[in-house]
């Protein structure tokens, strides 16, 4: 049964956290889990998550949950799911789940996640991407797109910020072959509810990306996370697809199968999306011109070796 606003559990299973206001990945985790269920155990990295969630002697988690080190979020996943079956009281809904911010997914967090994947441990991987080290005073992350002000990648006259794009990790997970994989944004929360659910029912190893502005770090108003999450999806500057793997793909695609599951007519405007946050006040008209050039080479590429769903 899908799971929906209407259907889904009162059971607020991650909840009292000490999160900024308007926190995009707190939204996250706690609509997954509410789609997960109680029985599913939680690992979360030293990030945002695991600060605002386990804040002595009050721990947020209804779930059975632990902090893992930086780097170590898969591997951890890997040892608990192990660790309940050889004891036999993994309980036949119990998920496995991880959730990572975009520094320790994409960087130091990579190569345990690729190695997870390679096992093809039965784990659910969630990155939250706020596309930038928040917890730690808005550092840049391989994440981090281009033209954004980070502490680390200043803005002003002479800087224009991060000047790297942001690293395709859905395509870097999906060429593991992976199962299942899937990226989201929390501006279309029913999508991603309903991926965290197709994840749930997919064994082996599952990864989710997805948006989760941070208004602290994006220089947007708290009451913004859910629009600005939204606008850039609408903009193109972030999409909505999934990954199906051989086992779940079928004969006809042997090495898998992607989906876009929003294929828009036409984009909203990238300079309005840009110019809602302060972090990218320092781009030029002729730089976002070519932000959203880039974003038209992706799109046509998609397009062509993509099923639009």
């Amino acid at each position: 049964m899908a799971v929906n606003a209407r259907n889904m559990t009162d059971d607020e299973l991650f909840f009292g956290h000490k999160a900024c206001a308007g926190c995009g990945g707190s939204l996250a985790v706690r609509a997954a889990l509410k789609v997960l269920g109680r029985n599913a155990v939680a690992a979360l990295p030293a990030g945002c998550m695991s600060a605002v969630g386990f804040n002595f002697p009050q721990l947020s988690f209804a779930n059975n949950a632990m902090i893992t080190p930086f780097a170590a979020t898969a591997s951890v996943l890997s040892g608990i799911e192990a660790g309940l079956r050889a004891q036999g009281v993994k309980p036949d809904d119990c998920t496995v789940v991880g959730f990572a911010g975009d520094g320790g997914t994409a960087d130091i967090g990579l190569q345990a996640l690729s190695g997870a994947i390679d096992r093809n441990d039965d784990v659910l991987y969630i990155c939250y991407d706020n596309e930038a080290y928040m917890n730690t005073g808005i550092q840049k992350s391989s994440l981090t797109p281009f033209g954004a002000r980070t502490t680390t990648t200043p803005a002003g006259s002479n800087a224009h910020g991060c000047l790297t794009s942001k690293k395709n990790l859905f395509e870097i997970v999906a060429a593991h072959g992976i199962p299942y994989a899937a990226t989201a944004s929390i501006g279309y929360l029913p999508d991603f509810m309903r991926k965290v659910e197709r994840a749930r029912d997919v064994k082996g190893t599952r990864y989710i990306h997805v948006i989760a502005p941070c208004p602290t770090g994006w220089g947007c108003g708290v009451e913004e996370t859910v629009d600005i999450a939204r606008a850039m999806v609408d903009c193109g500057l972030w999409y909505l697809a999934e990954f199906e793997g051989p086992a779940l793909a079928g004969a006809d695609h042997p090495f898998g199968r992607f989906t876009l599951n929003r294929n828009p007519a036409q984009f909203a405007s990238v300079a309005d999306y840009l110019r809602r946050q302060s972090r990218f006040r320092a781009l030029s008209d002729q730089e976002i011109a070519q932000v959203e050039a880039d974003r038209d080479r992706k799109w046509a590429a998609m397009r062509e070796r993509w099923i639009a769903g």
